[in-house]
């Protein structure tokens, strides 16, 4: 591990902030709360190549909870998979970059993600798919707590385990919140872990703001026998005081003096890593 995947990390919160600041609307809360997890998935863990997006035998990404997608776009731009200057065009007309991600594997999108509840299976497919090619690579979805409460999940998790998909692996946003409150006063989950294990499959638990812990855990779980479940802990609008842990902020994006405020304080977080980013 090194400092790259920290530093990776605030660039995208800084551009979350500011794809959402031009847009006027977008989802700021879980997008700044998965941006540890995926800084460490892109820059330590998946195999990919942004000049030849379609290799077949690349690790696959699904992002299920698709409202967090500027958190992936910004990072696909940090990866080079299409200019930075595109992020400005955050669900804008005829922009490719929509409030949920639309297939486009050439810029680094695996799949079209909205409803929620459908990235775990969609994902255990490609992994079986994988496996039936004889394909050497590792299968990922990142799904919401919240989206648990969907039947569909938990019919995907029975999928997984009856197939033995250890070429799968979920890490899910833990982060207790949902557009309504909070996802235990709403439907509650836990014992969530106990649950996906009696379900066949192998669970972790771990920081979700942890590089090293991140790592370590992934790559763990990547040598099962078994299709992994990683719950990671999560504040949802991690790095900006005024967004951190507050549900009413799931759905909603700063105003320009917001930003400028949120951008500051991303900032100052970069003089710790004695790193100049943009």
């Amino acid at each position: 591990m090194s400092q790259k995947s920290e530093t990776d990390a605030l660039i995208i919160r800084r551009h979350i902030i500011k794809m959402l600041e031009l847009a006027g609307s977008g989802h700021a809360g879980g997008a700044l709360g998965i941006a540890d997890i995926l800084a460490v998935l892109y820059r330590e863990i998946l195999r990919h190549d942004p000049q030849n997006p379609t290799w077949e035998n690349r690790d696959r990404f699904v992002l299920s909870n698709g409202h967090t997608c500027p958190a992936l776009y910004a990072t696909l731009a940090l990866h080079n998979y299409f200019p930075k200057d595109e992020l400005w065009q955050l669900r804008q007309i005829n922009s490719f970059l929509e409030g949920h991600p639309h297939e486009n594997v050439e810029k680094g999108i695996e799949l079209s993600s909205g409803p929620l509840g459908q990235g775990l299976s969609q994902m255990l497919g490609m992994s079986l798919a994988g496996r039936l090619k004889q394909l050497d690579n590792h299968f990922f979805a990142l799904l919401s707590d919240g989206e648990h409460q969907e039947g569909q999940t938990w019919e995907a998790y029975q999928f997984g385990a009856k197939y033995k998909l250890a070429n799968a692996t979920v890490i899910i946003d833990r982060n207790y919140i949902q557009i309504s409150g909070v996802t235990e006063q709403i439907m509650p989950l836990d014992p969530f872990a106990d649950k996906i294990r009696s379900f066949g499959w192998q669970v972790y638990e771990v920081n979700g703001h942890d590089h090293q812990a991140i790592y370590q855990t992934i790559r763990e779980a990547m040598t099962d026998e078994q299709p992994s479940a990683i719950i990671a802990y999560t504040t949802p609008g991690k790095g900006v005081d005024f967004i951190e842990a507050k549900f009413t902020w799931h759905g909603d994006a700063p105003d320009p003096q917001q930003a400028r405020t949120a951008l500051r304080q991303l900032n100052s977080l970069a003089g710790k890593l004695d790193t100049q980013y943009d």
